[in-house]
């Protein structure tokens, strides 16, 4: 069964069953979409019935220069880490070191900012044997349990292991042997929140209708108890659009934003080497995006999100795939594994962990130049009194709103509006007689706006 959607059919056919919207969507002939507590990413076309002079852009985050976990040093060999917030802000890292090239344990460090960690680092006792992956959720008061708080996900055995801890740091196996079984190394899992139960994200090294021979790819089951799981199902397949060998080597780093999961997908093409890769030393990679708005079926983007570095002889030359986000106030910390010279080309000492850096929920903005351009919105009931945009603008921005009927609201029109300009990630809408949108009212928001970019709307 194969669950991934094209971004057209996932607007046409999911946006009613998005936290926080409800009621249908423009086209599909229900009533008003009822706009709740955000925020509403402008990932896909779900809340835009219309838009011109508008562009989609997608907009990569700023990385640091330099790795943050180093392989010479701090012995990382794998492009998998979770990092962790602790209380009083302090951050935790966890990622793997080798015993083999086919086995590793788990080191970690802490970190007062997330970047300068304190070292040495320190590894820890194995649950049981370890081949790949450290994928550390914190359940904190979800779980009853204080003895079971951290779970951990890793692959062994052939499939997804769990071992579970008090600390983070003393682990215990939780199940006798893998709790699903898969046949490719990659695994890790998540909590979603909207739905409230556990994402298991496994890789599969196999054919398909739509590519020549095996290639890796992602598979997702859910869960209540970490043990008993549905039967893993395909998320996202190459296609006929995709070029060369092009795989998918699985996806993690989900992170909830409204009513969206947004995860990261490991693009691999074994193919392909870079300019300055060892004979025989293949393998380049990137990350794209991925999103859902139900938990289970997935748009994924072509453009990449996190490209590989240009610059020839940098670290991450070769490979940048994220692998953990993590919301640090109003800014984005993305953990990326990246490779200097090639996917199998010095594993103990050119792989390394990066972190890369933006403004909450800046994925995929719509940008306006000099010329203005507009976009309205399906029928909305929202449930708020105000809203924010999550926007740079350094010409201006301008809010109208409609009626059902499509005429402007009297007090609301865009000569009315106080016009945002700068950059903020909760900017205003305001108009000279209102702060307040008008209660119990369907409408649609038209936004117009020249030099600038849009990422999100927020109901406060």
């Amino acid at each position: 069964m194969d669950h991934e959607l094209t971004r057209r059919e996932l607007a046409a056919s999911a946006v009613a069953a998005a936290a926080g919207l409800a009621g249908g969507a423009a086209g599909l002939g229900a009533g008003p979409v009822v706009l709740g507590a955000g925020p509403h990413l402008l990932l896909d076309d779900a809340l835009i019935e219309s838009s011109q002079g508008l562009e989609r852009v997608v907009t990569p985050p700023d990385r640091l220069p330099e790795p943050v976990v180093t392989g010479p040093v701090d012995k990382c060999f794998q492009p998998y880490v979770s990092v962790l917030r602790e209380a009083g802000g302090r951050f935790r890292i966890w990622y793997g070191v080798p015993e083999s090239a086919s086995q590793s344990h788990v080191a970690t460090m802490t970190s007062a900012d997330g970047i300068r960690w304190e070292r040495p680092h320190r590894v820890l006792a194995d649950p049981g044997h370890i081949q790949f992956g450290v994928s550390i959720l914190d359940d904190g008061a979800r779980e009853r349990d204080p003895v079971r708080r951290f779970k951990y996900g890793y692959w062994d055995d052939g499939g997804l292991q769990i071992a579970t801890s008090p600390d983070g740091l003393a682990w215990t196996r939780m199940a006798g042997g893998p709790v699903i079984r898969h046949d490719h190394d990659i695994n890790s899992i998540h909590w979603d929140p909207i739905r409230k139960r556990y994402i298991a994200l496994v890789s599969s090294y196999t054919t398909g209708p739509t590519w020549a021979g095996q290639r890796r790819i992602p598979m997702q089951s859910v869960s209540d108890d970490l043990v008993h799981w549905r039967e893993p199902w395909r998320i996202i397949t190459p296609d006929d659009e995709d070029p060369g060998e092009t795989q998918f080597y699985c996806m993690s780093g989900l992170l909830a934003r409204g009513g969206l999961l947004i995860g990261l997908v490991k693009v691999l093409r074994d193919d392909l080497k870079v300019d300055n890769a060892p004979p025989g030393g293949y393998g380049l990679g990137y990350t794209t995006l991925a999103w859902s708005r139900d938990g289970e079926r997935w748009t994924r983007d072509r453009t990449p999100f996190m490209d590989r570095n240009a610059r020839v002889g940098a670290w991450d030359h070769a490979m940048t795939w994220g692998d953990c986000q993590l919301l640090v106030g109003d800014r984005a910390y993305i953990y990326y594994g990246g490779y200097a010279r090639g996917h199998k080309v010095e594993r103990f000492t050119e792989r390394q962990i990066g972190l890369a850096r933006m403004p909450r929920d800046r994925y995929v903005a719509r940008q306006a130049g000099e010329a203005a351009g507009t976009l309205r919105t399906p029928l909305l009931l929202p449930s708020g009194a105000s809203l924010t945009v999550n926007a740079a603008v350094d010409g201006e921005l301008t809010a109208c709103l409609l009626d059902a009927a499509g005429k402007p609201l009297p007090g609301y029109t865009h000569a009315e509006c106080v016009p945002v300009r700068g950059d903020g990630v909760a900017l205003p809408l305001r108009w000279r007689r209102h702060t307040r949108l008008p209660a119990g009212k369907p409408m649609r928001l038209e936004l117009r706006l020249r030099r600038g970019k849009l990422w999100a709307l927020d109901m406060a």
